[in-house]
C-alpha cells in the first residue's frame, strides 16, 4: 500500500473512530473539503470544528472502501479515487443511497503526504440501477 492509499485509509479510520481533530490534521493547514451532502469546509480548523458538530449531534455510520486509483502526478503531488459505502450505526450492511466516490488531492511537505482536496460524491448512476447495484455488492464484500 502507498504513503497515499495509507494516507486516505487513516482519513477513513479517523472518520470511523469519530476523531474530528486526527481526520483535520491529514489536511494541509488550508485544505478544503466537500462534504457528501455538498458542504464546504476551508481549511484545518473548520473541517475540525463542522466534523465535531456532526460527530456531536449525528450517529454516524462507518465507511468500507476500495481504492480505483493512486497515481503520483509529481513528487509532490499525487491523487487517489476511491469507491466508497457506509455502514449506518448499528447496522451491519452498507446503504446504497449513502454510496460515494471519493477522491483526493494530497501534496508531500514536510516529509509525508497531507490531503489537500477531498469530495465525497454520492455514487447514485441516474439512469443506470445495475451500475448502482454493482457498486453496492462490490462494497458489501468489504463489510
Amino acid at each position: 500500500m502507498g504513503d497515499v492509499s495509507g494516507l486516505y485509509y487513516a482519513l477513513l479510520d479517523a472518520w470511523n473512530r469519530h476523531d474530528a481533530a486526527g481526520y483535520a490534521a491529514l489536511f494541509v493547514e488550508d485544505g478544503y473539503l466537500v462534504g457528501f451532502d455538498g458542504s464546504e469546509m476551508n481549511g484545518r480548523e473548520e473541517i475540525e470544528q463542522s466534523l465535531s458538530t456532526i460527530f456531536a449531534d449525528h450517529e454516524t455510520g462507518r465507511y468500507v472502501a476500495e481504492i480505483r486509483a493512486e497515481r503520483i502526478v509529481s513528487d509532490e503531488v499525487a491523487m487517489l479515487a476511491a469507491a466508497a459505502g457506509l455502514v449506518p450505526a448499528g447496522e451491519s450492511d452498507v446503504n446504497p443511497e449513502l454510496n460515494a466516490i471519493q477522491t483526493l488531492v494530497a501534496k508531500h511537505e514536510d516529509r509525508s503526504w497531507r490531503i489537500v482536496q477531498f469530495q465525497n460524491t454520492p455514487a447514485q448512476f441516474h439512469g443506470r440501477p445495475e451500475d448502482a447495484e454493482a457498486l453496492t455488492n462490490e462494497l458489501r464484500a468489504l463489510v
